[in-house]
This record gives C-alpha cells, sequence and structure tokens, in this order.
C-alpha cells in the first residue's frame, strides 16, 4: 500500500489487487495494470510491447448494460494516441473507444460478440475490449494514480447530486 498518500475512498491491499469503496461504487483495481484518465486499463501481456486494454468498473458502471462493441479498425492498423477506434453502446450512454497508446491495432475481443455481458460482469480479465502492440499514453497512471483519479471524480458527481 502507498502509505504517503491519503484517498477518500476505503482502499483496502487485497495483494494482487486494491479494493476501493466509495458511496455506492466498489471495485477491485489490479495493482499490475496501467490506468488512464478516461478510464481505461492496460494489462502487459508479456512480450515486449503487447497489451490488452478494457474499460475500468467505473466507465462500464456509468455506461450502464452492455448493448454493442464497434471497431472501425482491422489488424494491423497504425495505431494514434487518442485515435478513434469504434464506439462502446451501454443502456446509459454511447462512447467512443479510443486508442490509448501508439502502435498497431491487433484485435477486438471477439468474446464479446457472443456474450457482450463479459464487459461488465467481468471487467478486468474476460471482458477486455481490443489488444495492441506499441507504447502506451506516457500520461498513464499506477493503481494508486488512478484512486485519486476515482476520488476526485466521484467528488464532482456527489457535488453535483447535491445541487440537484
Amino acid at each position: 500500500m502507498e502509505p504517503h498518500l491519503e484517498f477518500k475512498g476505503v482502499v483496502a491491499d487485497l495483494g494482487a489487487a486494491v479494493a476501493y469503496r466509495r458511496c455506492r461504487f466498489m471495485t477491485e483495481l489490479p495493482k499490475t495494470y496501467r490506468y488512464t484518465t478516461s478510464h481505461f486499463w492496460l494489462m502487459s501481456m508479456g512480450e515486449p510491447d503487447l497489451w490488452r486494454i478494457g474499460f475500468t468498473k467505473f466507465a462500464v458502471r456509468m455506461l450502464g448494460d452492455f448493448v454493442e462493441l464497434q471497431t472501425h479498425v482491422c489488424t494491423g492498423d497504425r495505431l494514434q494516441l487518442g485515435q478513434e477506434l469504434g464506439s462502446y453502446e451501454g443502456l446509459k450512454a454511447v462512447t467512443a473507444l479510443y486508442s490509448v497508446m501508439e502502435g498497431f491495432f491487433l484485435r477486438a475481443n471477439p468474446a464479446l460478440e457472443r456474450d457482450g455481458e463479459l464487459a461488465q460482469a467481468d471487467p478486468y480479465a474476460a471482458g477486455w475490449l481490443y489488444e495492441a502492440r506499441g507504447t502506451p499514453d506516457p500520461a498513464q497512471l499506477d493503481v494508486f494514480g488512478y484512486i485519486g483519479t476515482l476520488d476526485s471524480i466521484i467528488d464532482k458527481l456527489a457535488a453535483k447530486n447535491n445541487e440537484e
């Protein structure tokens, strides 16, 4: 655990993951993953520059139940950081799916075509979105940086709800 950091949510070290709970949101964040402020996670696949990317539990909660994933890129297509790759549709919202790295698109998760609920039920494993080879965004966060991001966003959501 990072003792010098203070978080507003309840944080517990579970070994391979960190449990985070605040307001009505709970998740377990894998420690070895990297995260973005746009709520993507990146997992190194063991080979140099090979990554699996997915939405965090916070992202899929905000989007609602999975409806459809569409990608507009093909295997081998060059990726630019921030490039739109397709879209993810949930019951609450549709969002663009962006590249979180420079490199090459390998594939979308074929399991989501058969069972889209994996994105919601198992976002950090079976519910991954796509695989790519390349260099991740240098602004990526470790698990504790992402927890700080969650605290900030939940503060804003709570303030907005209190205004209404």
